[in-house]
């Protein structure tokens, strides 16, 4: 049982404090763009070890924590992790995909060929555990997809925050992770976070987010 303590690090602002905070809070993060063109510049490892760690304060079902960092910079094995990616994503595109899928992907331009995946300098590859594994006996986790999700939203803020960009990539199937990461059974994989600076003159497409009266209702 854990044993429960005070609530110290808690501070309360004025409201008008509160007001600024959250105003300058969307200002910072709604100028946070998906990139899928990449630089090869190097990153420190110690910041992404920073980001990793914001991204493990997310809550968690019965707070297990059900999740798995994997942070690949080896040339060899992001080649590898390329491959297969695009050899699931020309099944994707060319079989499996409704024309629905195709069409409302086009204006975006996106496509089986996945150049990043080599070219940023990380690839941050997140399973999502189902169960742990401790002494043998497996050990149920609890919302384990939801926690995971969380985890990976503040992952991505703490990136942008950092000066960097991103591009979360899910090829599907994922499993073929598992295999060349070395992850065991209990671990699926839930996405590959690209990350690294943008390619200059990268170009994103001129897209707008839903209105607050569309995406929320008070009641």
């Amino acid at each position: 049982m854990p044993k429960f303590v005070s609530l110290k690090d808690y501070e309360e602002y004025s409201k008008e404090e509160m007001i600024k905070r959250s105003k300058d809070f969307y200002s910072f993060v709604k100028r946070r763009r998906t990139v899928r063109e990449f630089s090869d510049r190097k990153i420190l490892l110690g910041m992404i070890k920073n980001c990793i760690k914001a991204a493990s304060t997310a809550p968690s079902g019965t707070n297990m924590q059900p999740w798995q960092f994997v942070i690949v910079s080896n040339p060899k094995i992001k080649k590898e992790i390329r491959n297969l990616a695009e050899k699931e994503g020309r099944e994707f595109y060319k079989k499996r995909a409704p024309k629905e899928w195709l069409n409302a992907l086009e204006p975006l331009g996106t496509n089986e060929n996945k150049p990043f995946l080599e070219t940023a300098p990380y690839l941050i590859v997140i399973f999502s555990k189902s169960y742990e594994l401790k002494d043998k006996q497996k050990i149920k986790t609890y919302y384990p997809l939801e926690s995971t999700g969380i985890a990976c939203g503040i992952l991505i803020t703490a990136i942008h925050n950092a000066g960097l960009v991103s591009l979360t990539h899910t090829p599907s199937p994922m499993r073929f992770l598992n295999k060349i990461l070395k992850r065991p059974a209990n671990e699926r994989p839930f996405l590959i976070l690209v990350v690294g600076y943008p390619a200059t003159d990268v170009k994103v497409p001129q897209i707008s987010k839903k209105s607050l009266g569309e995406t929320a209702v008070f009641i």
